[in-house]
């Protein structure tokens, strides 16, 4: 589809589900509050669950377990487990399709800085 088209139509649909513009299609597949910071953090490299907590301390981890299971279901993350009994390790990691969402991942991130520079600050607690 040409660009400037993709709200022309009635809906999008994609892999069953339907959806009123590609912009609701984009925030359901990465909005709500948590779902782009894992992203953000799963970007450069591979991490456990346990990793993405501590770079995460405000997620609950029902919440974070919850999330990183959205975003493994719409494809955009993987779960690899190692080991049949605990302690097990799990791996999460952008599939090649989440990578695609990191042009845009990066917009949004230097967007937030330069609000935060212009009517914020960056608060760092020991």
């Amino acid at each position: 589809m040409a660009k400037g088209n993709e709200c022309t139509g009635n809906y999008v649909k994609v892999d069953g589900r339907s959806y009123p513009c590609t912009v609701s299609l984009a925030m359901d597949l990465i909005g709500g509050k948590w779902k782009a910071v894992i992203l953000y953090h799963l970007k450069d490299n591979e991490k456990r669950f346990s990793e993405l907590r501590k770079e995460i301390p405000l997620v609950t981890e029902m919440t974070l377990s919850l999330q990183l299971k959205q975003l493994e279901k719409d494809g955009l993350v993987t779960r690899k487990v190692y080991g049949e009994k605990p302690p097990i390790k799990v791996i999460y990691e952008m599939t090649d399709f989440g990578k695609t969402f990191i042009p845009a991942l990066e917009a949004i991130t230097s967007w937030g800085n330069q609000v935060v520079i212009e009517k914020g600050e960056f608060v760092t607690e020991d």
